[in-house]
C-alpha cells in the first residue's frame, strides 16, 4: 500500500510516540528558557481568581530509591515547593485528578507527603477524584497498596521490570505473571477502581515471541489499562532503559504488530499512544460522550483543569503556560532551599498553536473533528489554514483510513491505528499566514 503517511523525501514521524518527550504528553521542542518562576507566579494568580479546578502530579525520581539520604533532601525540597505554589492557590479550588509518578516513598515519608499535599490543597472525597499512583512490581507489598489505598489513591499503575545490563532479571523471571498477578490481586482486594500495566517493547533481549507470550499472560489477568511503549522513547520512570541495546527495526515493528493485534481481540479499545483500555473503562466512556481530553498526563477527563508539577523535570500547564521545573538535582533542590521555584524552561501557547492544539485533541479523542466548528470558533478556512496536511488527508481517504467530507474528517477503523501519526500531520504544518487578522476568536481554553 502507498505510504500515505510517510512521502518520500519527507521526515517519518514515529506512529507510536510522535515526537513527544519521554517525560510527558507534550511536546518539549517549543520550550525555552524565556519563561520563569515570575511567569509560573503569575499564572497561578490567575487561576486562583478564576477558581479553575486542579490537575496535580508529584515526581519523585526511581533513581533515589536506594539512597536514604537523598530520598529526604528531595522529599524537604518537594515539602518547600508545594508551600510555595500552595500559597499562590486558593483552597476553593478542587483537585480532581492526582499522580504520584516515579517511586512511592517509605510509608513514613508517603503520609508526610500525603499530609503536606492536603494540608495545601483540597482533595475531593467519596471517590469523586482521579487519584493515581506508580508502583514498582518489585519493590511493593500488599501492605504498600493498603496504604496507598489508605491515603485516597483509587488508579494504580504496574510497571513491568526491564531486563538487561545490572539487572537482576532472567527472562523466565520476566515471563513469570505471578508478581503482577498478586499485585492486580491486592488492587482488586482494596478495591481500586482501576488498574494499569505498562509494558515496554523494542529491547535487544526481546523477540517478537517472547513479547507476545509476556502480553498473552497479561491479558489473562484482565487488567483495565495497558499503556505499551517503545524503549527507544519510554516515559521518565523507565527513561534509563533507553541506554541499552535496541531490538531490529522489523522486530520492532512486529512487537507493535502484536500489540494492536492481541489487545484488540482481547476487546480493549486503542485510545492512542500506546493507551489501549477496556470498553467500560473511563477513558474508554469519556471518548464515547465526546468528554476525553489530553494534557500533560495523558488522555484524560480532567482536560478543564489547570495542571501543577511537583518535583525534578516536572511540567505545569497553567491556562495557555506551560512550564517545566529543571532536569539537573542540584538545582531543584539549591533553588527550593532558597525558597524559589525551580522553573526553568517553558513556553506560551499562542493564536496559532491553539488551533491547531484543537485540532490534534478533537482528532485523537473523538475520532472526528467537526472542520466546520473550528472555522467558526477561530475565524479561518480549514483548507487554506492546513493546505499540507489537507492534501495528505486526501491521500488517507483514498488509502481508505480517514473519510472527508465538507464539514467532517472521520477516523475509520483502518486508521485507528495510526492515529498517532495522523495528528502529528497538523503538528508539522504551521500556516501563519492563514490566521484571521481579528484577535477576538482567541480562546485559551483551545490549548490542551
Amino acid at each position: 500500500m502507498l505510504d500515505v503517511l510517510h512521502p518520500r523525501n519527507e521526515q517519518v514521524v514515529r506512529r507510536d510516540q510522535g515526537v513527544l518527550d519521554p517525560n510527558s504528553y507534550v511536546d518539549v521542542r517549543r520550550f525555552h528558557g524565556g519563561v520563569g518562576s515570575l511567569d509560573v507566579l503569575r499564572a497561578l494568580r490567575s487561576s486562583r481568581q478564576q477558581q479553575r479546578p486542579l490537575s496535580l502530579n508529584v515526581q519523585v525520581p526511581t533513581c533515589l530509591r536506594t539512597d536514604s539520604q537523598s530520598v529526604e533532601a528531595y522529599l524537604q525540597a518537594l515539602a518547600r515547593e508545594i508551600d510555595l505554589v500552595g500559597c499562590h492557590l486558593a483552597t476553593q479550588q478542587r483537585v480532581e485528578q492526582f499522580h504520584l509518578g516515579g517511586s512511592t516513598p517509605a510509608p513514613e515519608q508517603l503520609q508526610r507527603l500525603m499530609a503536606q499535599l492536603h494540608k495545601r490543597f483540597n482533595f475531593l472525597t467519596h471517590e469523586s477524584g482521579d487519584y493515581s499512583v506508580d508502583v514498582d512490581l518489585h519493590h511493593t507489598k500488599w501492605a504498600t497498596m493498603g496504604l496507598l489505598r489508605d491515603q485516597g489513591f483509587n488508579h494504580v499503575s504496574i510497571g513491568v521490570p526491564d531486563i538487561g545490563e545490572g539487572s537482576e532479571l532472567s527472562q523466565d523471571c520476566y515471563q513469570n505473571p505471578a508478581p503482577i498477578n498478586s499485585l492486580i490481586d491486592a488492587a482488586r482486594t482494596f478495591d481500586y477502581r482501576s488498574v494499569s500495566v505498562d509494558l515496554g517493547y523494542g529491547h535487544a533481549w526481546q523477540t517478537p515471541a517472547s513479547f507476545a507470550l509476556k502480553l498473552t499472560t497479561l491479558i489473562e489477568l484482565e487488567p483495565d489499562r495497558l499503556q505499551v511503549f517503545d524503549y527507544a522513547h519510554p516515559p521518565l520512570r523507565y527513561a534509563r532503559c533507553a541506554q541499552r541495546a535496541a531490538s531490529s527495526e522489523q522486530d520492532k515493528a512486529m512487537m507493535r504488530r502484536i500489540c494492536f493485534e492481541l489487545l484488540l481481540a482481547a476487546g480493549y479499545q486503542h485510545i492512542g499512544l500506546g493507551q489501549f483500555v477496556r470498553p467500560d473503562d473511563d477513558l474508554a466512556i469519556a471518548q464515547e460522550r465526546g468528554r476525553l481530553r489530553r494534557n500533560c498526563q495523558g488522555f484524560t477527563r480532567y482536560g478543564y483543569c489547570d495542571h501543577v508539577g511537583f518535583g525534578l523535570s516536572a511540567i505545569s500547564q497553567l491556562d495557555a503556560l506551560y512550564a517545566q521545573n529543571t532536569e539537573v538535582p542540584g538545582d531543584y533542590l539549591e533553588h527550593l532551599q532558597q525558597g524559589q521555584l525551580a522553573t526553568a524552561r517553558g513556553w506560551r501557547c499562542e493564536d496559532s498553536d491553539q488551533v491547531r492544539q484543537r485540532v490534534m485533541e478533537r482528532l485523537a479523542c473523538d475520532l472526528q473533528l467537526d472542520i466546520r466548528a473550528i472555522e467558526t470558533r477561530y475565524g479561518l478556512n480549514f483548507q487554506q489554514y492546513f493546505p499540507t496536511a489537507w492534501r495528505r488527508l486526501e491521500a488517507m481517504s483514498h488509502a481508505g483510513l480517514v473519510e472527508l467530507s465538507e464539514g467532517l474528517i472521520s477516523i475509520l477503523p483502518a486508521g485507528r491505528l495510526e492515529i498517532d501519526a495522523i495528528c502529528q500531520l497538523f503538528e508539522q504544518e504551521v500556516n501563519n499566514s492563514a490566521l484571521s487578522s481579528r484577535h477576538e476568536w482567541i480562546d485559551h481554553d483551545a490549548c490542551l
